[in-house]
């Protein structure tokens, strides 16, 4: 349903109440506004009052009063008075100057008959509390069905007025509700209207309530009877029956009770004919009235006729009304029941139960009752059984008369109906236990896993047992054939399982109870596999050994060595390992033939790891004595400019070969320092023929150039080695959000200070719920940015970010979190911005609130306008408006202006919605209105050929813009014919064809104010003749006939068939069967030894289609005396390929009601059926609910708007075939506009 327009605060402070008035005299009505230079009108009947003689008009400051002065009977009126957008109603009740009454004595009898009732009052004197005995008994009916206001029963006197008033409230009802009324049972009033008769009815738009009015105009005494209202919408009925009292004038004179008796002749006889006893009925009781100017006197003692008739049998009820003067026995047999119903005091309780009790779940409650005897004895009774006292869930209390039963810790289990028992009374009441809402005490938190991973959803709630429910992006989960989602309790924890999870679980989980909700975001991501560790390549010497070493992420991942291309295999000298997520190639005792390209290829992953093997081969040449000292860094593969570089953390360890005779000294130094032999971190060693440097764990401080001295007494040698030393970078810095979205927002930061000596590959962010600990990563893959878009969050909840830095050895700390911030969007547009009112000076706007609000709450509207030729928006007020509309003050006559409204939340202004041109300031004399003659607002049916003459009068000064459309399309001229007058608008088309069916548009504009009404025109032609027709089976002199529908309907509902046959012989046609409705029939009763042929004609509401289907076949009718042949036992094959019999029809429904699409198929084995919309399947759609029951199929779309239009398909498949049927649906609507302007009025 729509969306309830905000109530506008009024612009009175006090406001004008209904009055009652003498003829003659004058009245004051009062009213007072916020504003003392508040503009306010009075009117009368929705007429605009001017000051005179008869109403005066004054205003001082924000007070304002009218004044009518000589009142008349036909001043009694509805009033209002208006002021900016308020408009306050109010009446003026005229009451005739009363005669001098005849001084009644004080022990006079007391009146037993009902008072006359004046005409219907306003609610609020129909709302007063019955009066006491001597009045009629109260005849009200409880509102039940579809009457808000039921019309009540009433008296009227000769020659005056009465009116009925019937109310109806259309918020529920599709169609406008019909009434009719009716006197007596059959008599509809109807046909009766006239001078005597009136019937009305109007609609107010704010309340949704249709009042149907009965005047009765100068009463006639044959008037009096029974009367019946019926109210009809759809499938929807209520009726009220009521009565009408007619009293005749009094007489001046005396009243002759002995002419009332007198026998009603024919024949001009006094002793002839029947008694009239309802004439003596109306003239006693009208005579006995106090308001007539004649009183009866009488000396009868006071008595009360009620009590006589509670003790009367009920054949005296007759008797005893006409001897007091009772003439409404319906209403006197009614009051009577309700009396002798009346309970009466009991014997045994002072005090009894209430009927109903409410307590909450696992809180107590006592239930007391007073005893008159105070000994007695009392039984309780739960649900008609007699329990006792349990420990202490049920306590029973005895104190003086008082009785009490105490029930403690209220459970589900004590919501019964108890009963006290007190000898043969008893008295009984309800107890409702109410349970307490459930409460989420821990929320889901958000998950990111692998694929294939479990997942567990964990929630805990405020009570054990009790029953959650949980949705995936809206659709509720259930327990399904595949176990993919199972449902754990543990206490007051609920858990989701998801087995195995897959892509398609990505999506926002929530858990509900009656207390609350929590929701999480789930993202399943493939797996990639990671490596740790790669090889590196390697330089050995022979004998020695080299080992190639990796590790990657997935300890389960196997994978492949190979050298050169080919696959290595495990020897004696080559040892494959795989412990954990480390994988290792070992090769012993080092050959030159081992030398090569050695590649790492997990399986199941695209990627490989390779390294190569160098094989260093030490050439040991003769070497005079005193060979100076030589170091031999090019065996290494590095030079003296060489770098080599090790990460953070890893273990550096350089063998130098170094030759020289006799043995040389070595010495290592950085910088200034030397770095000596021993156990610390950063140590050297010297053996025969190599100089070994090592770094445990290698730090930042150790990145520098080393250098190494080679002395013997033939010389020395000096090399240089640049140690670099890389890490992963710091972490990013000034992390901020530059802005948020719906369901984003924009991360930005600074690059980290140090970049760990490698170049930054780029960055990984994570995000949180601030209530939450558990951080999701929003990507795998480094991103070279540093401003990223985070997406698919929850509007309205508060999240933290944080930012990791990548470079090639790995990934640096997280920075610290950003400040909190909440995802918000912009409302949408606001809606509907039109021109409520406008004169010289000022205009009114009004427009309704955004479809789209959104999490934030809306804070108000800004209003602004633009000259015509200028670009610049001035706001019209300061500030913004709550209200959803606003008059504009103090602009100048004649000026061209253009008007736009936004809407305002903490996310800032929405997009604006303009008026569709600029507006002239100036004022409208009258506003344009449509008057759509009742004849056109339904649809309008035409046969092909025939002439179209509409003829739609209006209302506008000055003459409005009168403008035609056919679905939504402009006019053309030579479609149709159309001739505009000040007062008329008139479309005629000489000879219609199918192409002039449709909808027709006709909008009057004055300026921006206009008025739109539509016309249906539906044109329709003789159907085409029906398709394929078939003889199925002969038997007997039966033969069956099948047939499809014609293709052409002539644009109207197929009514029925005409078969018809004819014997080949005399090719006579006979009808068999007319307007027939299916497509198929059996014809019966055929002569033996014929040939026959047949033929159908298809019906609508034109008529015949022009051209039969006949059968190309003819159908022979055996003649007896064949000799029977056995049938074999053949199994019959039931199979049977789907068939629509009822096809979908096509639907036009109003958006924001739910809408069924029924069809009904056949089919064995049981079809399979799916649905479509525009070619796309909607079985998982949440929006659609489809059913299916005994072949009937149902889909149901639940609150369709206007997107949801479009051609459906049913499509049913079995084993045998397939069957497919499809419809138009076009959801309309909700007209609000015209509603709109009519409260104005």
């Amino acid at each position: 349903m729509p969306e309830p327009v905000k109530k506008a605060v009024s612009a009175f402070t006090k406001k004008p109440k209904t009055q009652e008035a003498g003829e003659g005299s004058s009245v004051v009505f009062e009213a007072e506004t916020e504003k003392p230079d508040a503009k306010v009108k009075w009117q009368c009947n929705t007429k605009d009052i001017a000051s005179g003689n008869k109403y005066v008009i004054a205003a001082d400051g924000n007070k304002h009063s009218l004044t009518i002065q000589a009142i008349t009977k036909e001043d009694a009126n509805v009033y209002a008075v208006i002021a900016g957008g308020s408009k306050v109603k109010f009446e003026l009740k005229v009451v005739s100057n009363p005669e001098a009454p005849v001084e009644v004595p004080t022990d006079g009898p007391k009146e037993s008959s009902r008072q006359p009732e004046p005409s219907p009052a306003p609610p609020a004197a129909q709302d007063a509390p019955p009066t006491e005995d001597g009045q009629l008994p109260d005849t009200r009916q409880d509102l039940t069905g579809l009457f808000t206001e039921k019309p009540k029963s009433g008296e009227v006197t000769v020659g005056e007025n009465i009116t009925f008033v019937a109310k109806v409230n259309a918020e529920s009802l599709l169609k406008k509700p019909t009434v009719k009324w009716f006197k007596g049972k059959w008599m509809d009033l109807a046909s009766k209207s006239g001078k005597h008769l009136q019937l009305k009815e109007s609609f107010d738009r704010n309340t949704k309530v249709h009042t149907f009015e009965m005047h009765v105009i100068e009463a006639k005494p044959n008037f009096a009877g029974g009367y019946r209202c019926e109210v009809s919408s759809r499938d929807k009925f209520d009726s009220c029956n009521f009565e009408l009292t007619v009293h005749e004038a009094c007489a001046v004179e005396g009243f002759d009770i002995r002419a009332a008796f007198r026998r009603t002749s024919t024949d001009g006889k006094d002793d002839s004919g029947e008694l009239d006893f309802s004439t003596l009925l109306k003239k006693r009781d009208s005579f006995l009235k106090p308001s007539n100017r004649a009183v009866q006197m009488s000396t009868e003692p006071d008595v009360d006729v009620w009590d006589i008739l509670r003790s009367a049998p009920p054949s005296e009820y007759q008797k005893i009304a006409f001897q007091y003067g009772i003439t409404d026995l319906r209403g006197m047999l009614k009051r009577l029941k309700k009396m002798k119903k009346e309970e009466k005091k009991s014997a045994a309780f002072l005090k009894k139960l209430d009927p109903a009790y409410q307590v909450t779940k696992g809180h107590k409650i006592k239930l007391a009752i007073e005893v008159a005897n105070a000994d007695a004895e009392v039984k309780w009774l739960k649900n008609g059984q007699e329990f006792h006292p349990t420990g202490s869930k049920y306590i029973f209390e005895s104190v003086g008369n008082m009785r009490y039963l105490t029930i403690n810790n209220c459970s589900l289990a004590d919501d019964a109906a108890y009963c006290c028992v007190v000898g043969d009374e008893k008295c009984t009441t309800e107890l409702f236990v109410k349970e307490p809402p459930i409460l989420i005490v821990k929320n889901l938190e958000d998950q990111m896993v692998m694929k294939g991973e479990r997942v567990e959803l964990e929630c805990e709630v405020s009570e054990e047992g009790a029953n959650v429910k949980w949705e995936k992006d809206g659709v509720e989960l259930t327990r399904d054939e595949s176990f993919k989602y199972r449902f754990k309790k543990d206490g007051c924890k609920h858990i989701l399982i998801i087995n195995e999870a897959s892509k398609e679980d990505c999506g926002h989980y929530k858990v509900k109870t009656n207390g609350g909700e929590s929701m999480a975001e789930l993202l399943v991501q493939e797996k990639q596999l990671e490596v740790y560790q790669s090889i590196a390549d390697l330089t050995v010497k022979a004998k020695d050994q080299a080992v190639f070493k990796c590790e990657v992420s997935d300890e389960n991942v196997k994978g492949t060595w190979y050298k050169n291309g080919v696959e290595v295999k495990s020897d004696a000298r080559v040892n494959i390992t795989h412990i954990g997520r480390i994988h290792k190639l070992t090769i012993d005792d080092v050959k030159p033939e081992d030398e090569g390209d050695y590649t790492f290829v997990p399986d199941g992953h695209a990627f490989n790891l390779s390294a190569k093997l160098n094989f260093m081969e030490v050439k040991i040449d003769y070497v005079p004595r005193q060979d100076p000292p030589k170091i031999h860094l090019d065996c290494m593969s590095c030079t003296t400019e060489s770098t080599i570089i090790v990460v953070a953390g890893n273990k550096l360890r350089l063998d130098v070969p170094i030759t020289g005779d006799p043995a040389p000294t070595v010495v290592w130094t950085k910088g200034e320092k030397v770095i000596s032999e021993g156990d610390s971190r950063v140590h050297v060693e010297t053996s025969k023929g190599h100089c070994i440097f090592t770094i445990e764990g290698a730090e930042r401080q150790d990145e520098g150039i080393y250098s190494v001295v080679v002395r013997n007494p033939a010389g020395e040698d000096t090399a240089d080695i640049n140690v670099k030393v890389v890490d992963v970078p710091d972490p990013p810095q000034n992390l901020k959000i530059l802005s948020v979205g719906e369901d984003s927002c924009v991360a930005q930061w600074d690059p980290p200070s140090f970049d760990g000596g490698q170049p930054i590959i780029g960055y990984v962010l994570e995000r949180k719920k601030t209530r939450s600990y558990r951080w999701m990563r929003l990507n795998f893959d480094p991103y070279p940015d540093t401003t990223y878009e985070a997406k698919r969050m929850i509007e309205g909840m508060a999240y933290e970010m944080r930012v990791y830095a990548v470079n090639s050895i790995g990934m640096s700390r997280h920075s610290p979190a950003s400040q909190p911030f909440v995802p918000v969007a912009p409302t949408s547009a606001p809606i509907g911005l039109c021109v409520d009112d406008i004169n010289d000076t000022s205009i009114s706007l009004k427009w309704r609130r955004p479809e789209k609000i959104g999490a934030a709450e809306l804070e108000g509207y800004g209003v602004e306008y633009c000259k015509e030729g200028t670009d610049e928006w001035i706001p019209a007020i300061k500030g913004l408006t709550e209200r959803t509309s606003l008059t504009i003050k103090d602009l100048n006559t004649g000026d061209k202006l253009q008007f736009r409204v936004r809407a305002y939340n903490m996310a800032g202004p929405s997009a604006p919605i303009t008026l569709g041109q600029f507006v002239t300031i100036r004022e409208i004399m009258q506003r344009p209105k449509i008057w759509l003659p009742r004849s056109l607002r339904q649809t309008l049916i035409r046969k092909v050929g025939e002439t179209v003459n509409l003829v739609i009068p209006f209302q506008g000064k000055p003459r409005p813009k009168v403008t035609w459309s056919k679905d939504g399309e402009p006019l053309a001229a030579t479609f149709a014919n159309v001739r505009n007058s000040e007062l008329d608008t008139i479309l005629f088309i000489r000879n219609t064809d199918r192409k002039h069916s449709g909808k027709y548009d006709l909008q009057v504009q004055i300026e921006n104010v206009e008025d739109s009404a539509s016309v249906m025109l539906q044109v329709v032609d003789l159907p085409g003749p029906p398709e394929a027709l078939k003889i199925m089976d002969i038997w007997g002199f039966n033969v069956a006939l099948e047939w499809k529908p014609p293709k052409d309907n002539g644009n109207c509902e197929i009514i029925g068939y005409a078969i018809q046959k004819a014997d080949k012989k005399t090719m006579e046609w006979y009808t068999v069967y007319d307007q027939y409705r299916r497509t198929n029939c059996v014809v019966s009763d055929l002569i033996m030894g014929n040939e026959y042929v047949f033929r159908v004609y298809s019906m609508n509401l034109v008529g015949l289609s022009q051209e039969p289907c006949n059968t190309k076949d003819s159908a022979y009718i055996q003649k007896s005396g064949i000799d029977y042949k056995h049938p074999g036992h053949k199994e019959h094959d039931f199979s049977e390929a789907p068939k629509f019999t009822h096809p979908l029809v096509n639907r036009s429904v109003i958006a924001g009601y739910n809408a069924t699409l029924s069809c009904s198929v056949r089919g064995i084995p049981k079809p399979k059926v799916t649905w479509y919309k525009n070619k796309m399947d909607i079985s998982n759609e949440a929006k659609y609910r489809m059913l299916s029951k005994q072949g009937v199929l149902t889909l149901e779309i639940r609150k369709p708007c206007l997107f949801d239009g479009g051609v459906y398909t049913c499509k049913a498949v079995n084993a045998s075939g397939e069957d497919v049927v499809e419809c138009k649906l076009e959801v309309r609507p909700q007209i609000v506009k015209e509603e709109k302007k009519d409260e104005k009025k």
